[in-house]
């Protein structure tokens, strides 16, 4: 294992950490009781800590590679290196009084993701937002939000954007609604011009993107927005991510993966093409 593979957030971190630490502590079949009380704390802390949920000391983890057996210093130290790299501050944590502490993990997911799929039908996803569009959205969501903290929000869904600038930026293959792309946001104006430049991101060849039109009536996805996010590491191959008014949920379980793998690839098939898109694009974009 390495510490600095691809663009690795700190919450990819701390699951890749965990992930190895629940693997050693089963094969020597220690439990989480026994492996708590090693380092002066509960079973639930141990749980914790194996789901990624939590910051690692290093101090810990050092216990704790002891205790499963792991006492080669060549064995160790990419294990505790990846310890002191899943406790350093990511950037967005300087906006933390301005984002809920429920979105915060998907954006080191975002960052340490290969493939982005996600299905939108109320807006434009924020990876596609134009600034005054971003803007509109979040002022509109948090309405008696003092403006500072709407443009230090919307600086994050900017700054979020960088990835796709990256060398090796990760494949974005989104489904929208058509609704998300009539819904007007921030007036006409503002909506022309985020159509625009969803068709020249389309261009790039890491974007994918797709309209699921009102004329195909239901389909499999009418349950809502989500996204589905792939990661490189055995240990995380598949996060999906499903966002609520007050919450989000993370699923990692490969019963609900599965279920969501299916219902993106039947949403692929039932819409417009990539090569339709732009053209589906530019007929909203007359009609506005």
């Amino acid at each position: 294992m390495t510490t600095g593979d691809l663009h690795r957030g700190p919450t990819v971190r701390r699951i890749v950490l965990g992930s190895q630490l629940r693997r050693l502590r089963e094969d020597k079949g220690i439990s989480r009781e026994a492996a708590g009380y090693s380092i002066r704390a509960s079973e639930s802390k141990i749980s914790r800590l194996e789901l990624g949920r939590v910051s690692f000391k290093e101090r810990d983890v050092a216990d704790l590679l002891t205790l499963y057996g792991v006492t080669n210093e060549a064995e160790r130290e990419p294990l505790l290196s990846l310890a002191r790299d899943a406790n350093r501050p990511s950037w967005w944590q300087n906006y933390s009084d301005v984002l809920p502490n429920w979105f915060q993990p998907y954006i080191g997911l975002e960052e340490s993701a290969t493939l982005i799929r996600s299905y939108e039908v109320q807006f434009v996803p924020g990876l596609l937002q134009t600034e005054d569009y971003a803007r509109a959205v979040i002022a509109q969501g948090g309405r008696g939000s003092p403006c500072d903290d709407v443009e230090r929000r919307v600086n994050v869904r900017m700054q979020r954007q960088r990835i796709l600038a990256r060398p090796d930026p990760p494949h974005l293959w989104m489904v929208l609604d058509e609704a998300a792309l009539r819904r007007s946001i921030g007036g006409a104006k503002v909506m022309r011009a985020q159509l625009e430049h969803l068709i020249a991101l389309a261009e790039q060849p890491n974007i994918t993107l797709q309209v699921m039109p009102f004329a195909f009536g239901g389909h499999i996805a009418e349950g809502g927005a989500f996204s589905i996010l792939q990661f490189p590491e055995a240990d995380l191959p598949y996060v999906v991510y499903l966002e609520q008014l007050a919450g989000a949920a993370y699923l990692d379980k490969l019963e609900d993966v599965d279920r969501y793998l299916a219902a993106m690839n039947r949403l692929c098939v039932d819409s417009v093409s990539p090569e339709r898109a732009a053209s589906t694009i530019n007929k909203i974009i007359n009609e506005i």
